[in-house]
């Protein structure tokens, strides 16, 4: 923890793995996190899986690149210096502006997080 689910068009291989570099560099620096906890699922979205402004179709509104930050709750500033890592990542991997990155930080109590079956409270 945290997993990053990035919704993007696809890429190729070597945009993805700079992508994976610069968010697990930018969440250890931003969250004090290691490498080790981080984890990145490349969920690609085709231009006819998205819809913008009621405009269906990447090729007619361009395409936002969502990022979802799943982790333990961390203070504002964490996430704000977060959000300033991973934005610039994605926008120098996929040569987008920032106005088309988003990044939501979907956080989570330690009772609602699971590995090998035990709750990361207990």
């Amino acid at each position: 923890m945290p997993y990053v689910e990035v919704l993007a068009p696809q890429v190729p291989a070597q945009r993805k793995a700079a992508l994976a570099r610069s968010v697990t560099d930018g969440l250890m620096s931003a969250f004090g996190v290691t490498a080790d906890t981080v984890t990145l699922y490349f969920l690609p979205v085709a231009a006819d899986d998205y819809a913008h402004a009621g405009i269906f179709g990447a090729q007619a509104t361009g395409q936002r690149i969502l990022l979802k930050v799943h982790a333990f709750r961390r203070s504002e500033a964490e996430r704000r210096a977060a959000a300033i890592a991973l934005t610039r990542g994605v926008c120098s991997a996929y040569g987008v502006p920032g106005d088309d990155v988003a990044v939501y930080f979907c956080d989570r109590d330690r009772s609602e997080v699971s590995h090998d079956s035990k709750l990361a409270s207990d």
